[in-house]
């Protein structure tokens, strides 16, 4: 017999549907948040048939339960746990530890991904075009390569997984992958996926609405209330407000953090290390902890929203040969403008100050950092320069 205690979300599901494909009736199936896992290890320990083979995938248990599983592995020798977290690397000091998070080709790796290449390398599993791609699928949205990509396939696959009941993904995907040559959505699903796509998109315009900044320790978060789409509502939010470091979901309902960021040079999986938390160098979580909550919630719900840069100018522009024209809450006004094409110059209330930038982004970033200002309206604009031609006139 077989026991596989997984993640429940889908990389950790896509490990629970490969092993049914491996073991069939002799594996049972146990998906869990990344709280209750440690549960299910010790009722494990202490319930379950000594000679079942424990497989866990897409979690790591805590350090009690690290030495117990350590001492069942040594007596029982059947125990695997595969992971793809950066957090979790010392788990490979284990006999029973494989944990990668780059494979041979420098992909980033998922837990089903790994799970695969072990099961076809033990021949335990066959590998088929079919389950070669629903891998590869999964693999792209755990990883965020499918953005990089722009395979849409492997984000509807996961909104797929979230419209119906884990029992029911579980058991569409079981069959699809068992009687088709390839691996495709029918055409209610296709129907679904539009208009969930949709949803997202009207969710995520509500949510950049309501984002606070928030310098939390060495660096500025974004910070966020949202209990669904926390994956594109991370990304959405941190393109749309590029000065900031990272964007911090609150999930209040779940009390959790989940934490993404659109830089290389950030590394998220260490802020959530702060509070017990952990996972990808762009992509993590943690307990909505004591500590967390006083950062996150406590010392951020007075704060104002960011302003949103104007969308439809057609005079005030970024990178305008004029200059761009900003504002904040205290009605202090900035121009951030170059007069060479080189240099870039902020002027704060009609005054220059002393930095000067090398880029507009660059510019802009120490402007919304410091300042909380935003791109203004056309008609402002206008009315600002015909204010100033008026005082130059009157002068």
């Amino acid at each position: 017999m077989y026991k596989l205690l997984s993640h429940n979300d889908l990389d950790g599901v896509g490990c629970g549907i490969l092993a049914k494909l491996a073991f069939g009736e002799q594996v049972k199936v146990r998906y869990n948040s990344i709280s209750s896992l440690n549960r299910e290890i010790e009722y494990f320990l202490e319930n379950d048939e000594p000679d079942t083979f424990l497989f866990i995938t897409d979690l790591t248990p805590n350090e009690e339960n690290e030495k117990k599983l350590n001492d069942f592995y040594n007596a029982k020798g059947k125990l695997q746990l595969i992971d793809h977290h950066k957090s979790a690397l010392h788990f490979n000091d284990y006999d029973w530890g494989y944990i990668s998070v780059e494979n041979s080709e420098g992909k980033l790796t998922s837990a089903t991904s790994l799970l695969y290449e072990y099961l076809v390398n033990n021949e335990l599993l066959k590998p088929t075009a079919a389950l070669s791609e629903f891998v590869e699928l999964v693999r792209q949205y755990d990883t965020w390569e499918w953005e990089k990509n722009g395979n849409k396939r492997a984000h509807s696959l996961n909104s797929l997984f979230y419209l119906i009941a884990i029992e029911e993904f579980e058991e569409k995907m079981l069959e699809r992958l068992r009687t088709s040559e390839t691996f495709n959505f029918d055409e209610f699903e296709k129907k679904i996926l539009l208009m969930e796509e949709d949803k997202i998109d009207r969710y995520i315009r509500r949510k950049k609405k309501e984002i606070v900044q928030a310098k939390v320790g060495e660096h500025l978060a974004g910070v966020v209330y949202a209990e669904t789409y926390h994956s594109e509502l991370g990304n959405e939010l941190g393109k749309e407000n590029p000065h900031l470091d990272y964007i911090a979901i609150v999930i209040m309902g779940g009390k959790r953090i989940s934490l993404r960021t659109i830089y290389d040079h950030i590394d998220v999986s260490k802020i959530a290390g702060q509070f017990g938390g952990g996972g990808h160098q762009k992509a993590s979580g943690c307990n909505l902890t004591e500590e967390a909550y006083k950062l996150f919630v406590l010392d951020t719900f007075h704060l104002s929203p960011i302003l949103e840069d104007a969308k439809r100018n057609q005079y005030n522009l970024k990178q305008s040969s004029f200059g761009s024209f900003y504002k904040n809450r205290n009605n202090e006004t900035f121009i951030l403008y170059s007069k060479n094409g080189v240099d870039w110059i902020l002027e704060k209330d009609k005054v220059a100050i002393e930095k000067t930038f090398t880029s507009f982004e660059e510019g802009e970033r120490f402007l919304k950092r410091n300042y909380e200002a935003a791109l203004v309206r056309d008609e402002l604009f206008v009315d600002y320069l015909m204010s100033e031609v008026k005082k130059r006139e009157n002068s």
